[in-house]
């Protein structure tokens, strides 16, 4: 098929798939939830409990996604679809579910790029209420999430090359720039031991007290599952666009790993900071927006690290849209034969629209619910809780009982090395990931 005449493309090479894959991982969750929940889920505990799950459920169903991904070239649905027509259901899922999340996602993304607006005019950013107000109007929060969604698409509308792969090579490396400092500063802030004690410390209570450990431990395989985008076709996708030498298990573990390690940064620079100043740590979108501007406005040179924060957040929200815009357009550019240009602006502004109900569901419209929740809510609901569990439980079914573990190893071997951890993988990709979906779709329905 004619690239050129698809819009279709690829990376140049392994640094640009890897920046582009980890920007997709890295996003708000990364930053406000993971400190929250590693905090109160056990501390060292539960970060233990990530990191064997990091290994026995995300880089299994990474590396299957992008090994479906390369060996077909194509977008979610027609993966699937180009190995059992079948299982075309599963790419439906999860394109569907990069939908409706970045018709949300980038009503939050607004949200930041309100607040980086407001630290450079010097604009009041302490105050609590003064966010609650901002998110139920019917004008501002609008207006922003229609700017962050303009520039998802324009980058989109670059291509995988010059749009996606170079943005990711200069953003990722800016994030981790700016969050180390952001560390360094809350970290050498008085009395930041306790909001590294909070987040590091094993809470051993933990060991004797049986319904808060298996929580810590569904919320870690949880947090793992969000937070590597795990069942919503970006590694499928992304995966497509990889040249056939490129070492998948290689990049899969620099993935995974980087992403891990963003989270644990993300809460070195947020827990300490807190604590300094004697702020209650508060999950959700509370933390970011209105506990953490009230400690930037305490310290000293806030403003400044205040900024460099709530850009960093900017980055990453927009290295994830940008994936979840991808996502859907490249379904339309593989099977409908549309411009790139095209199959941006239409998704994109369908998007946008679906958004500003969205955004507005906080204000004028709060009265109208779904299942006791605002339109917000209930998007959110439905992805997280249902589609996204749903989709990454049929791709570790198709790969592990249908494609097959050989199928597998033969895409990872294409590139000359060999798949050393086949027997791992196939038992955790066949039996264990499995298992462990089932179990966060189980809790998450009854948590919900």
């Amino acid at each position: 098929m004619d690239k050129k005449k698809t819009g279709r493309g690829h990376f140049t090479g392994s640094l640009g798939f890897v920046m582009a894959a980890a920007g997709s991982a890295i996003g708000l969750g990364n930053l406000w939830k993971f400190p929250y929940v590693a905090g109160i889920s056990g501390g060292g505990l539960f970060i233990v409990f990530y990191l064997i799950f990091a290994l026995v459920l995300g880089i299994p169903i990474m590396l299957s996604e992008m090994a479906v991904g390369r060996k077909t070239q194509l977008n979610a649905i027609g993966a699937f679809r180009s190995i059992d027509k079948k299982w075309s259901f599963v790419g439906v899922l999860e394109i569907a579910c990069a939908f409706i999340i970045l018709s949300y996602y980038s009503v939050v993304g607004g949200w930041v790029m309100k607040y980086i607006g407001s630290y450079l005019t010097g604009a009041n950013v302490s105050d609590g209420a003064a966010f609650d107000t901002f998110v139920s109007s019917p004008v501002q929060p609008v207006i922003w999430h229609l700017l962050f969604m303009a520039v998802t698409v324009v980058v989109v509308i670059g291509g995988v090359q010059k749009g996606i792969e170079t943005c990711s090579k200069w953003l990722l490396p800016l994030l981790f720039v700016l969050l180390i400092g952001v560390v360094v500063r809350s970290v050498t802030l008085p009395g930041s031991m306790e909001g590294l004690k909070f987040l590091f410390v094993p809470d051993t209570a933990l060991l004797s007290d049986p319904k808060a450990l298996i929580d810590s431990i569904v919320l870690a395989m949880g947090q793992v599952f969000f937070s590597l985008s795990l069942g919503l076709g970006i590694a499928i996708t992304y995966g497509s666009y990889l040249k056939k030498d490129t070492n998948i298990t290689k990049d899969t573990c620099t993935v995974v790993g980087l992403d891990t390690l963003m989270a644990l940064l993300a809460g070195m620079a947020i827990m300490p900071a807190v604590f300094s100043f004697g702020m209650e740590p508060t999950g959700g979108p509370g933390l970011i927006f209105k506990t953490l501007p009230a400690v930037f406005d305490s310290m000293p040179l806030g403003r400044f690290f205040g900024l460099a924060f709530f850009f960093l957040v900017f980055i990453a929200a927009l290295t994830s849209a940008i994936a979840l815009l991808e996502v859907v357009t490249s379904f339309f550019i593989d099977t409908f034969h549309w411009r790139r240009r095209t199959a941006t602006l239409v998704m994109g502004g369908l998007m946008a629209l679906i958004g500003v109900f969205a955004s507005l569901s906080m204000g004028p419209l709060s009265g109208f619910t779904i299942g006791g929740m605002n339109l917000f809510d209930a998007m959110g609901f439905l992805t997280d809780k249902i589609l996204m569990p749903l989709a990454a439980l049929a791709t570790c079914l198709f790969v592990g009982h249908v494609w097959g573990v050989g199928k597998v190893t033969e895409e990872v071997e294409r590139c000359g090395k060999r798949f050393a951890i086949r027997r791992v993988y196939g038992f955790l990709i066949r039996w264990v990931a499995p298992t462990l979906i089932a179990v966060i779709f189980v809790m998450g329905l009854i948590g919900g």
